[in-house]
């Protein structure tokens, strides 16, 4: 019998030791290291002739032979040319987060909070596919009642009705509204853990796409670990990459993520598969955000935005709408800026409230925004400005709480504080962009042609941006700055006072 072999395994990076540590000898985390168990194989593999042959050759000091010819490598010029087409989800916003659409045999891996929504989308999305492709619906977590009867709810199979008889609850089918054609044509759901099984399945039933929910639930009976474990993990995912590729079967995996935030498992795990999506959002909020941070084929950084309604998951076309506020009533103190996530604009109002503090060390609170960023422009606005940020609490927001983290909304954070200090409106029509440098200047950003045409199509007027910069003929009023000061002056109209505000308040 094998000889069982125990080693460690940080469930950060995937390094591997011979014993325990209390801090990884490789990436240096703390308490990461988990005792794993191998049995190692009593039969000798033997090793390929290429090596041994060169060593041969070496160790014979024959200098002068000829070297192999290699057989297995390609020049680009002998790789045969093959024409890639995107599968359609039926979801713009996905295709856009996936750089275009599904690319066939790929390994797509979706992460994020429990209830977030990820299983919500990945039915629809299969119900979707279901009308043209033949669909492998793996579930490790529910059972095939239950996914039956959340397909129901979003109209993915048959409606089903719930009938209380005697204090027992039935589930009965009703009758079929819906043509059932239309309806997870080719879509099979099968309620398994065993990764051994699921492959079985998928050589047998030979979908075009299988969906893993979750890849934590999956567990190869080789191994002595339990499922979930950092061994399992990684092996399970390797085997199902193996046959998407060799077998040009297109995986969907469901990953949890940890309390950091980050999908559970080792960051081979992510090396591993072709592209990453997050799955974020607020839980006291409807709307998803769909995040890219790894794509093989398309570019990082695109997000797609859904709402959760009763229905399920429904697409947000025009995603300034949702993150924009009130604009028949502004508000002291509020700004509106155009952020970019990837190649989409996205237009937000920043919200600021200035007080003064009653403590000795004033507070600063951001939701939304880069909180280093906040401290650094409160410290530029009472250096460069004059205005007294030591001694006022300062409180800054995004609308919709989406978080816009990038240098270009500091302009926009600027003049919506300096506006609540002085308790102004800012003109609803305009918007801000520019970074705010140490100095008091105002930076250019990128992308700013693609900010200006998404903020003349929603009908802002005038636009406040960095001085330098040439831009093409919108149909909104460019007004350049170089200064926060010059932005302030721009933004804030000067208001007379009347003799009504130089009388004193009834209550004084």
């Amino acid at each position: 019998m094998a000889k069982p072999k125990t080693f460690f395994t940080c469930n950060e990076c995937g390094a591997e030791s011979p014993q325990w540590f209390g801090k990884c000898p490789a990436c240096g985390t703390y308490n990461s290291l988990e005792e794993q168990i191998s049995i190692q194989s009593s039969v000798d593999v033997p090793s390929r002739g290429g090596v041994s042959s060169w060593q041969s050759t070496q160790s014979n000091g024959k200098s002068h032979a000829k070297p192999a010819k290699a057989r297995a490598s390609l020049t680009f010029d002998q790789i045969t040319d093959r024409q890639i087409a995107r599968w359609e989800s039926g979801y713009e916003e996905l295709d856009r987060v996936l750089g275009g659409g599904i690319v066939p045999g790929s390994m797509v891996l979706i992460g994020g909070d429990p209830g977030i929504g990820k299983s919500t989308l990945l039915l629809q999305v299969s119900n979707q596919l279901a009308q043209k492709y033949r669909i492998l619906y793996v579930t490790g977590e529910e059972s095939g009642q239950q996914v039956k009867l959340r397909a129901s709810r979003l109209g993915v199979s048959k409606p089903l009705s719930v009938v209380n008889e005697e204090n027992v609850t039935v589930v009965v089918e009703t009758t079929l509204l819906i043509d059932p054609d239309s309806i997870g044509a080719d879509l099979y759901v099968l309620p398994e853990t065993d990764l051994e099984e699921i492959l079985r399945e998928i050589d047998s039933l030979k979908p075009n796409v299988a969906v893993i929910d979750s890849i934590q639930t999956v567990f190869f009976p080789a191994l002595t670990s339990a499922p979930g474990s950092v061994a399992q993990v990684r092996e399970c995912t390797a085997a199902l990459m193996k046959v998407a590729k060799h077998e040009d079967v297109t995986m969907l995996i469901v990953g949890h993520v940890t309390k950091e935030g980050a999908i559970a498992g080792p960051k081979v795990l992510e090396h591993l598969v072709d592209t990453v999506l997050y799955f974020e959002g607020d839980r006291f909020a409807s709307h998803r955000l769909l995040r890219t941070v790894k794509n093989r084929f398309g570019a990082t950084h695109e997000i797609g935005i859904f709402e959760m309604v009763a229905e399920g998951l429904r697409e947000v076309s025009n995603p300034s709408e949702l993150f924009l506020g009130n604009r028949d009533d502004p508000a002291p103190g509020t700004a509106i800026v155009v952020a970019c996530e990837g190649t989409r604009p996205i237009v937000v109002e920043l919200q600021a409230l200035v007080s003064p503090t009653s403590y000795p060390s004033p507070r600063r609170a951001g939701t939304g925004v880069d909180y280093n960023r906040l401290v650094q422009i409160l410290a530029v606005l009472e250096k460069r400005v004059g205005i007294p940020m030591s001694k006022l609490d300062s409180y800054v927001a995004s609308a919709g709480g989406l978080n816009v983290e990038e240098p270009a909304v500091d302009l926009g954070i600027a003049i919506a504080i300096v506006a609540s200090f002085r308790d102004r409106i800012v003109d609803p029509g305009t918007v801000l962009i520019g970074e705010v440098g140490l100095g008091g200047q105002v930076r250019s950003v990128s992308q700013m042609e693609l900010r200006l045409r998404e903020a003349a199509k929603l009908g802002f007027k005038r636009a406040i941006v960095p001085k330098g910069t040439k831009f093409p003929d919108l149909n909104i009023e460019i007004l350049q700055v170089s200064k926060v000061i010059d932005a302030i002056i721009a933004a804030i109209p000067h208001q007379e006072l009347t003799t009504d505000d130089l009388e004193p308040d009834e209550d004084e």
